[in-house]
């Protein structure tokens, strides 16, 4: 029988509390970790987030200031170019539903960044559609300005001509007036005394006259047109006024001027007609030269004068 040491005791089993409330140590102690990771993420994310959101917002201020500008231009040259804009209307209303899809776009509160990338290729497109517009009109507004400079020009010459055609045709009235205008020749005036059978006796005292016989030819004018010519005769006494019937005529020399008496003559055209006139005073006639003038169209055409005596010793 071997012999066993006098301190020899029997050995005890391992307490496995130590090994457990060591293990639920570390997982607590990782749980938190992961808790706390897990929150430094999310809050990271967060930011992250927020950054974007910060950012979409920014472009979407930036886009909608864009397009405030952009709309305002439009608007401005809609508005100063009403007649000129109707000749684009086509481009005009593509120009405006763009416009108002955009607007409708940037009225969403939460816009994504595919959107916003959206508004801005839109955006984009308006701009270049309007500086598109104001090209054409401007071109068209160049155009306007030259047609009317043009207009103007013709409008100028058109009043040029019509000046000078209206003084051509009043030149040509003034000619056609003053050449239809007729001419008296071969003026006979012959003294008479008519007696009570109706006989008629030329003399030359002034106190037996009754009738002063005025006759002359109108001469052939090719211009003037048959029919019926006014005549206006004017005796002028010895004292060196016109011996009057009241009555009054315009002259293109003399102006308004009285005059003795008037006739109405028919005249054919191309040729010579022969006037007699026979006037009688109604007083008696003075002694002196006797001047009988004949206008026709406010004209001096032709005179002549007798000259009447005074009674000799034997009446």
């Amino acid at each position: 029988m071997l012999n066993e040491p006098l301190d020899y005791q029997p050995k005890q089993k391992k307490d496995k509390r130590n090994l457990i409330y060591t293990l639920f140590v570390v997982l607590l102690l990782g749980t938190w970790a992961y808790i706390i990771y897990d929150k430094s993420v999310t809050t990271h994310s967060k930011e992250q987030l927020q950054t974007q959101i910060n950012a979409i917002d920014s472009s979407k201020a930036e886009l909608k200031l864009e397009f405030n500008a952009t709309s305002a231009r439009l608007d401005s040259l809609t508005g100063k170019h009403i007649q000129l804009i109707d000749k684009l209307a086509d481009k005009n209303k593509t120009i405006q539903h763009l416009k108002n899809t955009i607007a409708g776009l940037l009225q969403k509160q939460n816009m994504t960044a595919t959107q916003l990338l959206e508004a801005r290729k839109m955006i984009d497109e308006l701009n270049g559609k309007v500086n598109d517009l104001y090209n054409e009109l401007a071109l068209l507004q160049n155009k306007n300005q030259e047609l009317t400079l043009a207009n103007a020009q013709l409008n100028n010459d058109k009043v040029q001509l019509q000046d000078t055609l209206n003084k051509t045709v009043a030149y040509n009235q003034y000619v056609t007036d003053e050449a239809s205008t007729l001419h008296a020749s071969n003026f006979s005036i012959e003294a008479l005394k008519v007696h009570n059978n109706g006989k008629e006796k030329m003399i030359t005292v002034a106190k037996k006259t009754d009738v002063l016989r005025i006759s002359f030819d109108l001469d052939a004018n090719r211009i003037a047109p048959s029919g019926e010519k006014e005549l206006f005769v004017c005796i002028v006494s010895p004292d060196g006024k016109i011996i009057a019937s009241g009555n009054t005529m315009n002259t293109r020399l003399d102006g308004t001027i009285p005059y003795t008496t008037k006739v109405a003559v028919q005249y054919e055209q191309g040729k010579t007609a022969p006037v007699n006139i026979n006037w009688r005073n109604n007083g008696n006639y003075e002694p002196g030269d006797y001047t009988i003038i004949v206008y026709q169209n406010g004209y001096k055409i032709g005179q002549g004068s007798i000259l009447l005596r005074k009674s000799g010793i034997f009446g």
